[in-house]
């Protein structure tokens, strides 16, 4: 409840603002913050530092302390009077002090502020008072008057201080029972009409709500009374008849005080912080793994961070916004701190605490904030640390935590270079060899690799048995080469900026050249002589793959005689640089330039409809069935591998000629 004052009949003295100052309050009012609830933190922080202050000071005078040792804050709500009072039993103020640290904005940097405001007032989310010392007047924003009355501890007299920010405000000296601050909120109507309002400041419950949300941790307590109607009793628990109801006050205490983060690692049970993570991020799950870290020294700061077993749907929006909170000395500061850690880490949830953060700061400013910029470093190795370790001791938890979060991970290489070395380790596929249930790194697929294997092979699709219908598969799997899935849209990029791992090339198996004599060479003696008589081949058919060519012009590089072709007629690959098909078909997708992929066509030489090309060319290379036969092997390229045809009703027709002449 507000203490009483009463007046010693002192002079009251009135003053003027200084030009700046006026300017100040003015933007205060009318243009800096769109959520205006951020007055309350301002004014229970300003109480928890005047506790702190008497706690310090009362270690060399005890006097101070008045024999009263119960340090609280305390929040009043006067619904007949519309006001709402923040007061606390801390250090309090002389009259000087009033005048020189209220009145007298200027020393609290105000001219700085005004600057500061100005160069970002086009941005979102400005949120500067604490960093320059005015949170006081932040009263401003709901209030149309505003009445401060301090005593400082050990003195007599008290002092009242009072403005409706109309460019001065009164002073005088009052008497005061204890020491301490009270300030007096005279609401401005639309913060305490409507008790449904997001704003109305004169609901206990929207009060308790942002001390729970603001001030949760501030270390005193935070006192408020609660009112509610009581009907009378019976002794058998009924309502009396008749009876009038009467009004129940209770006080209680609306913030925890201790954070969880402050209290030493061997003392918390792993429940204890499973429980902390559930109930502060509203999430049913259990968390895969838990960091908890301080550090000390010129730079102090906790950080409690938690990874999620389970990805929240929106993980992948651009307007996702669920990471690392920011408090100052067990305030709350920010809820998306985003300077803390990568992008590719935007999963992690989980806060950060120090003393040496200003109150509040602008996004513009943490950006630049080497403070921040040194917590992240260590907190980005921290969660590197942390993932290397599941993945070490508790693979099955880290495959499960991948499926949900192996996209961010990758992101991280495909957007930054840099971010290659850090992550490569932690990235998983499926692959031939695993099957699709389980996923393998790529140390482990370099582990497996055949002998004479000098790089990693990957294939693309939309899925496992997509790829696994890949004619270029056919080479691999009859010489018990391991293929890694990139089943994901992202994974073809990841090779723009990781195009090998521990010095062995990533190859698309839809690559030009493979690379795969020397391990051909190693099978038994009669496949080695197959491929030499592909090669002969080659040779052999050099006209008729000319005529292909001709026939098909710039839409195909080349066409060659297949080495990785065992049961399939054809199939399309790119030359050794540039985008893949599949690079390709994902930018046109999302409507993004893309080159055309250089396209090889590649020919089964062992297959029946080849045979049926070469008798057709032997008969007339000119004919019209050697051009139908010729689009038709390049429009199957492409359906096989994806791709559109160019023009299907030709390619109908083409084949309906082919097929009656073959019904003949």
């Amino acid at each position: 409840m507000k203490k009483e004052t009463k007046s010693n009949k002192s002079k009251i003295e009135k003053h003027v603002f200084q030009t700046e100052t006026k300017e100040l309050l003015n933007l205060m009012i009318h243009s800096l913050y769109t959520h205006k609830e951020i007055f309350l933190r301002e004014l229970i922080s300003n109480a928890s530092d005047a506790l702190d202050k008497l706690k310090i000071q009362s270690l060399m005078n005890k006097e101070l302390l008045e024999e009263d040792m119960d340090f609280k804050i305390t929040v009043n709500i006067d619904k007949s009077n519309k006001t709402l009072t923040i007061s606390d039993n801390g250090i309090g103020m002389s009259y000087d002090e009033v005048i020189d640290n209220i009145g007298t904005i200027a020393k609290s940097g105000s001219k700085l502020f005004i600057e500061k405001f100005k160069e970002l007032k086009d941005s979102e989310n400005i949120d500067l008072i604490g960093q320059f010392g005015v949170g006081f007047y932040s009263s401003f924003m709901v209030a149309e008057r505003v009445t401060l009355i301090t005593r400082q501890a050990g003195e007599k007299t008290g002092t009242k201080w009072e403005s409706t920010a109309d460019g001065t405000f009164t002073t005088e000296k009052v008497e005061k029972t204890g020491r301490g601050t009270e300030v007096i909120l005279h609401l401005k109507e639309e913060f305490q009409k409507d008790e449904n309002s997001e704003e109305d400041f004169l609901n206990q419950y929207k009060i308790e709500t942002l001390v729970k949300k603001y001030s949760d941790f501030v270390r005193y307590p935070i006192l408020m009374d609660f009112y509610r109607e009581e009907h009378p009793r019976d002794n058998e628990g009924n309502y009396i008849e008749g009876a009038e109801s009467h009004t129940v006050i209770e006080t209680k205490q609306i913030n925890s005080m201790i954070p969880l983060w402050e209290r030493d690692v061997k003392d918390i049970s792993s429940e204890e912080y499973h429980q902390f993570y559930k109930n502060h991020y509203h999430d049913w799950n259990d968390c895969a793994d838990i960091i908890h870290s301080k550090a000390e020294g010129q730079l102090q700061y906790t950080a409690l961070l938690f990874i999620p077993s389970k990805a929240p749907s929106n993980l992948y929006d651009k307007e996702f916004s669920e990471g690392i909170q920011l408090y100052s000395n067990h305030v709350f500061v920010m809820k998306d701190c985003r300077a803390l850690l990568s992008d590719h880490f935007r999963f992690v949830r989980g806060l950060v605490d120090s003393i040496d953060f200003s109150l509040n700061v602008s996004r513009e400013i943490l950006q630049h904030d080497n403070q921040l910029k040194v917590i992240g470093k260590h907190l980005e190795k921290k969660v590197l640390d942390s993932l290397k370790s599941l993945l070490a001791d508790k693979r099955d938890k880290y495959e499960e935590m991948w499926k949900e979060y192996g996209k961010a991970i990758k992101g991280g290489i495909y957007m930054k270079r840099e971010n290659v070395d850090k992550l490569k380790d932690l990235i998983m596929f499926s692959s031939s060899k695993v099957g699709s249930n389980k996923l393998s790194t790529l140390k482990e697929y370099t582990d497996r690799m055949v002998a004479g294997q000098t790089e990693v092979y990957y294939a693309t699709g939309k899925d496992i048995s997509v790829i696994e219908r890949m004619p270029q598969l056919e080479v691999f799997k009859d010489n018990d080469i391991e293929i890694l899935y990139f089943t994901d849209k992202i994974d073809d990029f990841l090779t723009q900026n990781m195009s090998e791992y521990e010095g062995k090339k990533l190859k698309s198996i839809s690559r030009e050249d493979l690379n795969l004599d020397t391990i051909i060479k190693n099978k038994a003696a009669e496949q080695a002589e197959v491929t030499e008589d592909k090669r002969d081949e080659a040779s052999d058919h050099k006209e008729l793959l000319k005529k292909i060519k001709d026939i098909l012009g710039n839409k195909v590089k080349d066409v060659k005689i297949s080495k990785r072709l065992k049961s399939s007629p054809v199939c399309l690959v790119s030359s050794g640089s540039g985008n893949t098909f599949n690079m390709e078909m994902l930018l046109k997708g999302i409507n993004r330039p893309a080159m055309q992929t250089s396209r090889i066509l590649e020919i089964n030489a062992d297959h029946a409809l080849f045979e049926a090309i070469k008798r057709v060319f032997e008969k007339d290379k000119d004919s019209e069935d050697m051009k139908n036969y010729s689009e038709i092997i390049y429009n199957q390229a492409l359906l096989i591998e994806g791709l559109e045809i160019e023009n299907p009703a030709d390619f109908v027709e083409k084949l309906s000629k082919v097929m009656v002449k073959l019904e003949i």
